[in-house]
């Protein structure tokens, strides 16, 4: 009997034993497109089809498949069944029209969690801190003599730190955050059991605005997130909050949060993640209260390592089982029907 194939598109950098390992069980194949036009192309032609399992290994991909938009999916083989996604989150995949054609996605939860929320507590202290300024004297050969000088920053002891998403990002921030001496409360659309909720206060969305010196955005992007925090929810926080987004740039509106720190409502700004990356809003930019992180926080060799073997094993379930490690939370009752 024929060995299924097994996709992947964009490259491993860091676990190509465990890639070429499955070469036991499937035909490893790799696209020759190098942008979305001829990779659609490329799956109409027939060259795909015995591929069972496609291995997103993004961001390296997204210059061959773009978004995995109702188009792409319904381009590809009736034989691809499942899509093993390399992050965490999965905002780039149409998880409806895979679920349309029968194909169940995986991604990348947990391994992040360390490296995303360690990137978080940067940016807090630097916001807080007004490190960039500093950085930016540096650099710029003001250091001393800057007229006027910088503004002083604020220690994080004491400081009510809201998480807006209490995931494993958000509870190993906040453990982390409780090491700086800030307190944790937090708001999810559904509160979390008492014990899994790791100790923090749940509080209602408008009273997370309310009270909190620091907010921290660590909730995945959907159409029920996207500029979630704008023009509306600036107006509910104290004047001189700190906002940190390490989660997905679109559930931060950049025009309303440059309007916000204009007005002093917005003390400063740690971000990591952008609307339009590579774009970066001109008023961020140019800011010096605003320090900025070009998408880094997954960006370590152990959690690279990590996320890709995560992948592959997806991928060998798959193969082998015929199931996901990590099938993603929209898919889940239809996972337990297989």
């Amino acid at each position: 009997m024929a060995k299924p194939a097994a996709l992947l598109l964009g490259k491993i950098e860091f676990a190509q034993e465990a890639w070429d390992s499955l070469s036991e069980l499937a035909d490893l194949t790799l696209a020759t497109a190098q942008n979305r036009t001829d990779f659609i192309a490329e799956c109409k032609s027939g060259r795909f089809d015995t591929v069972k399992v496609i291995c997103d290994r993004a961001p390296s991909s997204l210059s061959i498949t773009g978004r995995y938009d109702e188009e792409l999916i319904s381009a590809l083989p009736q034989s691809v069944k499942f899509i093993c996604h390399n992050g965490a989150g999965y905002d780039n995949i149409d998880i409806s029209a895979c679920t349309a054609r029968g194909i169940l996605v995986s991604h990348a939860p947990k391994v992040v969690d360390d490296a995303t929320a360690d990137t978080a507590i940067f940016l807090i202290l630097a916001a807080l801190r007004g490190f960039n300024n500093g950085i930016m004297a540096i650099r710029n050969g003001t250091w001393l003599g800057a007229v006027p000088p910088p503004p002083l920053g604020y220690n994080p002891q004491g400081k009510i730190l809201g998480i807006l998403g209490l995931g494993g990002i958000g509870k190993n921030l906040k453990k982390k955050a409780e090491a700086f001496g800030m307190k944790v409360i937090y708001h999810n659309r559904t509160r979390l059991n008492v014990g899994s909720d790791e100790g923090a206060e749940y509080v209602k969305f408008d009273d997370l605005l309310a009270r909190s010196d620091v907010l921290s955005l660590n909730l995945p992007l959907n159409s029920k997130t996207r500029n979630l925090i704008s023009g509306n929810e600036f107006a509910k926080m104290k004047r001189g909050v700190v906002i940190v987004n390490t989660a997905r740039g679109g559930v931060l509106d950049e025009d309303a949060l440059v309007k916000a720190i204009a007005d002093g409502k917005v003390r400063s700004a740690g971000l990591d993640v952008y609307q339009r990356e590579p774009d970066i809003h001109p008023g961020l930019v140019s800011n010096p209260h605003v320090c900025l992180l070009p998408h880094m926080g997954t960006s370590t060799v152990e959690t690279k390592t990590d996320m890709e073997n995560l992948t592959i094993s997806n991928v060998r379930q798959a193969l082998e089982q015929g199931t996901l490690k990590n099938v993603v939370i929209e898919q889940r009752e239809l996972a337990k029907g297989l």
